[in-house]
């Protein structure tokens, strides 16, 4: 019998591959991620990125490579500091992350239709608990 964690384990992993299956762009999941997370930072260093997406800055900086050479993001000198860079995302980058968001939230929007009034505002208070948890 699966236990309480086990079972919002499976339930987070199965919504997020069924949101994924909304995707319809060539970027992969950890590029949109790192696009997500550039576009929230504003302009900001790659270390930023990292940070933010708690990962490597090695690995962060591969992928942020690709985004630059589709030109989903840009890399500038640090106006400061000419040994580091600040990376922004380009109005490609942008296009490309609102048509996402709006497939992927079209999706969802439907699903949530068919559920009643209290079923919604729970799921609104389970999200605010699942993005602490997540953050923390």
């Amino acid at each position: 019998m699966p236990t309480d964690t086990q079972n919002l384990a499976m339930a987070v992993a199965r919504l997020n591959r069924r949101l994924r299956q909304e995707r319809q762009s060539d970027l992969t999941p950890t590029q949109l991620s790192v696009l997500g997370t550039v576009s929230q930072l504003g302009p900001t260093s790659p270390s930023a990125v990292a940070a933010r997406e708690r990962v490597s800055a090695p690995s962060v900086t591969r992928t942020l490579n690709c985004l630059v050479e589709d030109g989903h993001v840009t890399r500038e000198p640090h106006p400061d500091d000419g040994r580091q860079v600040v990376v922004s995302l380009s109005d490609t980058g942008a296009k490309v992350l609102e048509e996402e968001r709006q497939r992927r939230d079209a999706w969802l929007h439907r699903r949530l239709r068919e559920l009643d009034p209290r079923e919604r505002a729970l799921l609104r208070e389970a999200s605010a608990l699942l993005t602490r948890i997540a953050e923390s």
